[in-house]
């Protein structure tokens, strides 16, 4: 599959730098550690190819401008500014016809806002809670939905902007809570119901019709975390305080992974991401969000543990991405050798 290519970008957020400038640890949290750039480097050298690590968006378009060139990005770039910030450099590639790794720039800006994402899933047909948007306090006394109620920055990842609190169970609490996520996080809040059932996450493979489910697994927080919801601090200290368990064959592991796909087609998605899923009271699963740039740390992500806990070793896991991103993207690859 690589015959095509030979030299890949690599276009990441490293944690350091940011926190180097200045940035705080809850603002860098989505970021990567320098071990995950060096395990996709030496897995996509392994698969033969030579890798460039061009870094974050300014460096990207400082290159770009100076008249470099890849065969292909891989780009796992999270962004610093702006409620788009996840799109910024497939926008870029795409100005520059360089073809790259992972979701455009359309389907990037469009699940980070999570509110139009679930627009979007539910026009599709697929279930998720009913929910409004809270863009200034003014808008705190239009919220109808039943308590109780969850609440969250609503582009935001990593759990970032919800702790125990974020499960809401009457006005005052709801008054509080999104003046408290309005002030720290400067963008809307995302009020949905509160599904109180089982949660899980699938990770997805391929593009389009060609989209596999790879696994299902379920999070099952343990005594001493924050209870009810999958917060920032459960998440960062997810060994002591979460077991995660892959769902065996069977129905329920058919019905999500439908969903899943489904709202993954829906959306544009490609090449690999990982969706979030929850039960209400009655066992029915809805869509809750979608990380078309999912982490892909080796050991520490959630789509490599899947991989590894379904005995697909990380190598094969970018290779499969490679692979998918490379048929997806065959005529410009193509084209841009000839013109090469």
């Amino acid at each position: 599959m690589n015959a095509v290519i030979t030299r890949v970008g690599l276009t990441f957020d490293l944690r350091d730098t940011y926190l180097e400038a200045g940035y705080s640890a809850v603002e860098t949290a989505e970021f990567d550690q320098v071990e995950t750039i060096d395990g996709i480097e030496t897995a996509l050298q392994q698969l033969g190819y030579t890798v460039d690590r061009i870094g974050h968006v300014k460096q990207l378009a400082a290159r770009l401008v100076a008249g470099e060139r890849w065969d292909l990005v891989f780009n796992i770039c999270e962004g610093m500014h702006g409620i788009g910030r996840e799109a910024q450099v497939p926008a870029l590639l795409d100005a520059y016809q360089v073809p790259y790794v992972f979701s455009d720039a359309l389907t990037c800006a469009l699940t980070l806002h999570k509110g139009m994402t679930k627009d979007v899933v539910r026009a599709a047909g697929v279930a998720t809670s009913d929910h409004c948007m809270v863009h200034s306090r003014s808008d705190i006394k239009n919220v109808k939905l039943p308590f109780p109620l969850f609440a969250k920055p609503v582009a935001e990842g990593t759990g970032k902007g919800i702790n125990a609190n974020s499960k809401i169970n009457d006005a005052t609490q709801l008054k509080l809570v999104c003046a408290q996520l309005l002030k720290e996080h400067h963008q809307p809040v995302l009020v949905e119901r509160f599904l109180p059932g089982r949660e899980f996450t699938v990770g997805i493979l391929g593009t389009g019709a060609k989209a596999t489910a790879l696994a299902t697994m379920e999070i099952e927080l343990l005594e001493g975390a924050d209870s009810e919801v999958y917060s920032y601090r459960n998440k960062e200290e997810c060994d002591e305080l979460v077991r995660y368990r892959l769902l065996p064959a069977g129905k329920l592991r058919r019905d999500i992974e439908s969903l899943c796909l489904k709202a993954w087609q829906a959306l544009g998605c490609r090449d690999a991401g990982r969706m979030d899923v929850r039960m209400d009271e009655a066992g029915k699963v809805h869509f809750l969000e979608v990380n078309p740039l999912a982490g892909i740390h080796p050991a520490h992500s959630d789509l490599p543990i899947m991989a590894n806990m379904s005995g697909m070793p990380y190598l094969t896991l970018i290779e499969t991405i490679m692979n998918s991103a490379i048929r997806r993207c065959g005529a410009v690859l193509s084209a841009n050798t000839k013109a090469a």
